[in-house]
């Protein structure tokens, strides 16, 4: 029987395949619906066919979360497995409703499989944000730390947790109708590069740069106001087929800062769909110790 926590999360974490495997992180696809087609997020609907496709598209594929059902299989499939605790760990609930569909999932187990303890968790964020917490969460699964630990890890980084972003255009986000309280930067001049992150699980506007470098050390910047001059980081590099750009970030970055932990990572086509290809920014968190 496995004694340890298993950590379950969705496609849109975004997560680089290798650490999905080393660190055998479970997670449910979300649902895409091109016209008449239903595909699933990276299993269905890889990212480079999804990338090349989509600034030819007439209308944006709908996204869907899981339903309660999608969660149901995996839990019911891990208590097979052996496993009797679980931490599920999903994007935020104001942007898409994977933790509510996951909770009703849990509640619904409750008698069902009443030795099977569950605990869903809202990240209130998304991306490689979301990603670092189920990464951290498996990592100390891993150590064999119990779920009470496991699910205060994950709550301390949900507040100080970070994701800044750039595109080429917010037209995707808007289209999408995922624009937040950033709607006033969709009309702005094509040359300006507006900046956009998370406040409270909502897409915020953090200002505008008129390029895409000048973007970029803006980004540099606000992580370096977040973890203080000197101070540590763990930070991924997020793109929408545009590893270049994030490789510039990377640059710039780790040029002033004391990066412990750095990796790249491109969006999922589920997020990719609402920022659009050319996307780039960073996910981070400061490392105290």
């Amino acid at each position: 029987m496995m004694s340890h926590v298993a950590i379950v999360t969705d496609s849109t974490a975004s997560i680089p395949e290798a650490l999905i495997e080393t660190l055998k992180i479970r997670w449910v696809p979300y649902y895409i619906h091109r016209g008449q087609e239903a595909l699933r997020d990276l299993v269905t609907l890889p990212r480079e066919a999804f990338y090349r496709w989509l600034p030819s598209a007439e209308e944006l594929p709908q996204t869907a979360s899981p339903g309660p059902g999608d969660y149901v299989e995996l839990y019911e499939r891990l208590a097979g497995e052996g496993v009797r605790e679980i931490v599920s760990i999903h994007m935020t609930s104001k942007g898409s409703g994977a933790f509510q569909a996951a909770t009703v999932a849990a509640s619904t187990l409750r008698e069902k499989l009443p030795e099977l303890q569950i605990e869903v968790i809202d990240t209130l964020n998304v991306s490689m944000c979301q990603g670092w917490m189920v990464i951290e969460a498996a990592r100390a699964a891993v150590e064999g730390q119990s779920l009470q630990e496991i699910v205060a890890r994950v709550k301390e980084m949900i507040p100080v947790t970070t994701m800044i972003q750039t595109a080429d255009t917010l037209k995707y986000l808007y289209m999408g109708g995922r624009i937040g309280r950033a709607k006033h930067l969709v009309g702005s001049l094509l040359r300006i590069r507006p900046l956009i992150g998370m406040e409270e699980g909502i897409i915020v506007p953090l200002g505008q740069a008129r390029s895409r470098t000048k973007a970029y050390q803006m980004m540099v910047e606000m992580a370096e106001a977040a973890v203080g001059a000197g101070g540590k980081l763990k930070v991924a590099y997020v793109h929408a087929a545009a590893q270049e750009e994030a490789e510039k970030i990377r640059e710039m970055l780790e040029r002033r800062l004391n990066s412990v932990e750095s990796l790249i990572a491109e969006l999922s086509p589920a997020l990719g769909v609402h920022t659009g290809p050319g996307t780039a920014g960073i996910c981070f968190f400061p490392v105290l110790s």
